[in-house]
């Protein structure tokens, strides 16, 4: 049985002022995550790097996780800008996003460059959220899912998994990120399910059954248990509705 896993992607908001009031309202309204034991959803937090001390200081001793919203393919060096696997480890995150849509759209990032870093994470005991998925002319194209496994595959290039827990997989129509618009029940189920066939044809039945595939694509409070009761979907990779603790908490909830 996979355990159902909630990942909230802050993007570039929040001060770590307003995380930290977060965090605390959060543990106050969840309060089964505050005293660290195993809950039945995973809750992980991925806010900006600036903001990791702070997720680091406030979800000590709770079952929350967190992690990053990227990270360098290099090890160290003279990479301005970059954020080394060795450095999330080291603040103690568990998760690191990786290949996410904006990142692949606003800074031209190969799928080859996303294997890389998914690598060099891995390396370092972070568990990659390996982002995949497809624009509306794709998915109008009628190569929804052909597009995505073939992105998938080439984003695995080098990637050798034992046991499927080293990785989650993240399908994010990028139509409907941040628009309002959402892939339906069916839509993401579908998609959920190429991926899994996708992975046991390439690792096997152990790997493809314990892997989690996450769904992202303005994931809400109102349709969180109808995108859930697929099958093959083992949660969300959730965007603007992370930013509120309500709105997060009733998702947690519904789950």
């Amino acid at each position: 049985m996979r355990r159902p896993l909630l990942a909230g992607n802050w993007k570039m908001n929040k001060t770590p002022t307003e995380a930290r009031v977060w965090f605390a309202e959060f543990l106050e309204a969840n309060p089964g995550y505050a005293g660290g034991a195993q809950t039945a959803v995973e809750v992980a937090i991925l806010p900006s790097f600036p903001l990791l001390p702070i997720a680091a200081e406030q979800l000590a001793g709770s079952s929350v996780r967190y992690g990053g919203q990227d990270v360098s393919a290099h090890d160290w060096g003279a990479y301005t800008g970059e954020v080394a696997a060795a450095q999330l480890a080291d603040l103690g995150s568990t998760y690191v996003i990786v290949g996410h849509s904006e990142r692949r759209e606003y800074w031209s990032e190969s799928s080859e460059l996303v294997a890389a870093k998914a690598a060099k994470a891995m390396e370092n005991g972070l568990v990659p959220i390996l982002c995949v998925g497809e624009k509306l002319e794709v998915r109008e194209a009628g190569r929804a899912v052909a597009f995505t496994l073939e992105q998938l595959e080439a984003s695995l290039t080098g990637i050798n998994l034992a046991t499927g827990e080293e990785l989650v997989v993240a399908y994010e129509p990028v139509w409907a990120i941040g628009t309002g618009k959402t892939a339906s029940a069916a839509d993401a189920e579908e998609m959920a399910a190429a991926i899994r066939g996708f992975i046991r044809s390439r690792y096997g039945e152990e790997v493809a059954s314990n892997i989690r595939i996450l769904y992202g694509g303005s994931m809400k409070p109102t349709n969180t248990a109808e995108i859930m009761a697929g099958e093959n979907v083992d949660g969300g990779l959730v965007g603007g509705a992370s930013l509120k603790v309500d709105s997060f908490s009733q998702m947690i909830a519904s789950v």
